[in-house]
């Protein structure tokens, strides 16, 4: 509360009334999707963020202050509606939420000329990473690379990967197609043989054919880089078929509750990397049910509050609004701008202390950004389905960044000789 009360005193002095302040608010829109094919995943994600906002502008007055203005411009996961609702939004937003590697993509070149920073927490472009190049994008806490990479240390520490089959069942679209370079150097370098399985967005329900291919193969493990109906599809998949659950291991957002629940107990063993965690017991999910569900103001429901998305929904606005606060405190003004929250996003330091201080006990591992990473890569769990939830099934996995910090080089060179000119940050030194 000191932090705040702080922050609160800075807005009294850089404004000229705090009124005028109130009246200006934080304009943090989110290019949501609670329709079309990805619903099911987003609309848990939407409501753990807006319930977080909600609850700081109820219990604290916002930030150091300062009213948030959470609005939410419907996508559908549509890349052309995201674009749409870039441009309908950045003139008075400090920050662009994609919530699509294909609409992080669009908007990416779009950023260096607006000068407003992208937040895609675990998601986007990969090279994002390199904040001296990608200036105006973050993909904290943890990038997609970081996830390949910790997916199979943890399938090498069950035993030696040399000779293994692994196959990688992925969404055909710019977000499937992310992890591959690293997957493919790591399969290199350890000797298993990598078969990338493509599933199109009008096969994400039917997948007999994606199947028929692995029931052939007999791979060793299937790593699922889905999406929305995908996962459901894929899980419902693996159990007609009889593939083993414990051998089938997903990314962050192939670990929804709401997925494994339609198999239930035959889901057992399935796994999903995560750089998030729900812990009912946290301080911050206190602070919700008082200030935001017991006042009314949620669209959630005690089922999905439980779940791994929600929890990723608060621990998403909780990272954005540690960047919008670290701006305030260090340029001393609560109204802070776009260019502002990028350098509060380069300067964010989530250690275990203020991870307790904001009740995100046990939520969310630490990490720190830079100028130059801003990803952070804060590591992530192994979680497990036991068949009714998910619990850890690993300590704090971290990935080996040394192993693609020349494959981030090489590709954010790439982006920025193919989009030149492309302004990179000169001033940064480390």
């Amino acid at each position: 509360m000191k932090h705040f009360a702080k922050l609160a005193a800075a807005a009294v002095v850089a404004s000229v009334t705090a009124g005028a302040a109130m009246a200006e608010g934080l304009y943090t829109p989110n290019l949501s999707y609670r329709t079309g094919p990805f619903a099911a995943t987003g609309i848990p994600l939407m409501n753990g963020q807006a319930d977080y906002m909600n609850m700081l502008n109820a219990r604290d007055g916002g930030i150091g202050g300062v009213m948030i203005d959470f609005d939410e411009c419907e996508t559908g996961y549509s890349t052309e509606k995201g674009v749409e609702c870039y441009e309908k939004t950045k003139g008075k937003a400090i920050v662009t939420q994609p919530w699509s590697t294909g609409i992080t993509l669009q908007v990416l070149p779009k950023t260096n000329v607006d000068e407003i920073p992208i937040l895609a927490p675990g998601y986007g472009f990969s090279p994002m990473m390199d904040g001296k190049t990608f200036q105006w994008a973050f993909n904290a806490p943890s990038g997609y690379w970081d996830g390949a990479d910790m997916i199979i240390q943890y399938l090498e520490s069950q035993g030696d990967l040399a000779g293994k089959k692994i196959a990688f069942l992925h969404l055909d679209h710019p977000y499937g197609k992310e992890p591959i370079p690293v997957l493919e150097a790591l399969a290199a370098a350890k000797g298993f043989e990598f078969t990338p399985i493509p599933v199109g967005l009008k096969e994400m329900q039917n997948q007999s054919a994606q199947w028929l291919q692995i029931r052939r193969m007999r791979p060793d493990n299937v790593i699922m880089w889905g999406w929305g109906a995908m996962n459901a599809g894929a899980i419902t998949e693996a159990v007609k078929t009889k593939y083993p659950m414990e051998n089938f291991i997903g990314v962050w957002w192939a670990g929804h509750d709401a997925d494994l629940k339609i198999v239930g107990e035959d889901g057992k063993g399935y796994k999903s990397i995560s750089w998030s965690f729900p812990n009912p017991d946290a301080p911050v999910m206190a602070d919700i049910q008082k200030h935001v569900v017991e006042a009314g103001n949620t669209q959630s429901n005690p089922e999905e509050m439980s779940g791994v998305f929600y929890s990723r929904g608060i621990v998403i606005s909780a990272i954005l609004a540690e960047g919008i606060a670290v701006a305030q405190e260090h340029f001393g003004t609560a109204e802070i701008n776009a260019s502002q929250l990028r350098w509060g996003l380069e300067n964010i330091n989530m250690t275990e202390e203020r991870i307790a201080e904001l009740g995100l006990d046990g939520m969310v591992p630490p990490f720190a950004t830079s100028c130059s990473n801003h990803t952070g890569n804060s590591g992530g769990w192994m979680l497990e389905w036991d068949g009714s939830k998910f619990v850890k099934a690993s300590d704090l996995l971290t990935p080996n960044t040394d192993a693609y910090a020349a494959l981030v080089a090489e590709k954010a060179g790439e982006y920025a000789t193919s989009n030149a000119p492309w302004p990179v940050n000169e001033e940064c030194e480390g």
